[in-house]
């Protein structure tokens, strides 16, 4: 895959704030639509020296709560809380021991805004799961950027229309102080798995995280069971003698579940353990194994020049969990037509 050209800094640039900044997917795409960080927190130590190497200047690594005010420059906050507590939204009940830690996380929202107010940028994006425009917390957030004079849009996006080839779903809160706020319209170019990852070596050659697992034969004889666009019940009708025992007694369910991936298609979503087949479908389309990390990274949209820096479960965390810098590149673009609108 082709750099994402990053535009040249300079004093011109709008400069930004990311927060809870992750690798730097959303400040990558931000970056090439020529805006430039000055500034970002995360807790993830590799995720911090990943952002570190990519972006070139130091990211503090610890709670949010302990950065006091943003450095004068910035005129655009970006970023995304952490969504657990989103995620799970009507799927807990109070009797769980997990409930408060959740209902924290949700809070999390009020660390981005304290930093907000305290610099008052020409603009925000806030990027989550879809369930948080459908909790109080959106409420309470809406209410909270009017009162301190910005106006705001928000929707779910969907990634595959933005020139990412997976099937994914963002939602995004846009501000803008004294103006208009505009979030990116569809794009003409649809890109498929094929588009992203047809020109890698079919084998893993271990070259800039194009690494691949040693699956037992077992595994093996599983994954030749499964077509292009299949999942676990094709497993489940061919070799019910190789098919996981829980999987047998669960005739229904998920359907990406041990899936294979078609080559003319987007993926679907990319999460956080794509190297696992049982945990979505992440089979390669054509190759039977699990796709790998640099794959991975392609069906995010993240350049092969772009510098991943941990072990392998901390990367496949990094890559999973970050917003698709085109899609970043998108809404970018939109807020920088926003802000032209407001400035003319």
């Amino acid at each position: 895959m082709k750099r994402m050209d990053p535009k040249i800094k300079g004093d011109g640039a709008m400069k930004f704030a990311d927060l809870f900044c992750g690798c730097g997917g959303l400040a990558l795409g931000f970056r090439k639509a020529g805006f430039e960080s000055v500034f970002a927190v995360d807790m993830d130590r590799d995720s911090c020296a990943t952002y570190e190497r990519n972006f070139g200047h130091a990211v503090h690594c610890g709670d949010i709560a302990d950065v006091e005010r943003l450095p004068a420059e910035v005129n655009v906050i970006v970023g995304g809380p952490p969504c657990q507590g989103f995620s799970l939204l009507g799927k807990m009940t109070p009797s769980e021991d997990r409930v408060g830690e959740h209902q924290s996380m949700n809070k999390l929202w009020t660390q981005y805004f304290r930093l907000l107010e305290g610099c008052m940028p020409k603009a925000f994006v806030v990027e989550n799961v879809p369930q948080m425009l459908r909790s109080t917390e959106f409420k309470l957030i809406a209410a909270k950027a009017e009162s301190l004079g910005y106006s705001i849009t928000a929707d779910v996006l969907k990634a595959e229309n933005y020139e990412v080839p997976q099937l994914r779903r963002r939602a995004f809160i846009m501000g803008v102080r004294g103006g208009d706020p505009l979030l990116p319209a569809p794009s003409k170019r649809k890109l498929t798995v094929r588009d992203a990852i047809g020109d890698l070596p079919a084998k893993p050659d271990g070259n800039n995280w194009h690494i691949g697992r040693n699956p037992t034969k077992t595994s093996l004889e599983r994954y030749k069971c499964v077509p292009p666009g299949g999942n676990r019940f094709d497993l489940m009708r061919a070799r019910p003698d190789l098919t996981p025992q829980c999987w047998l007694n669960k005739p229904s369910g998920s359907t990406d579940v041990f899936g294979r991936m078609r080559w003319d298609a987007p993926s679907f979503t990319i999460r956080t353990e794509f190297f696992k087949p049982e945990k979505g479908c992440y089979l390669h389309p054509s190759e039977d194994r699990p796709i790998t990390h640099r794959e991975a990274a392609r069906l995010q949209t993240f350049p092969d020049d772009f510098q991943f820096v941990g072990g392998k479960t901390s990367v496949a965390r990094m890559i999973g969990n970050a917003v698709p810098p085109m899609l970043a590149y998108h809404v970018a673009k939109a807020l920088r037509t926003s802000l032209g609108r407001t400035e003319s």
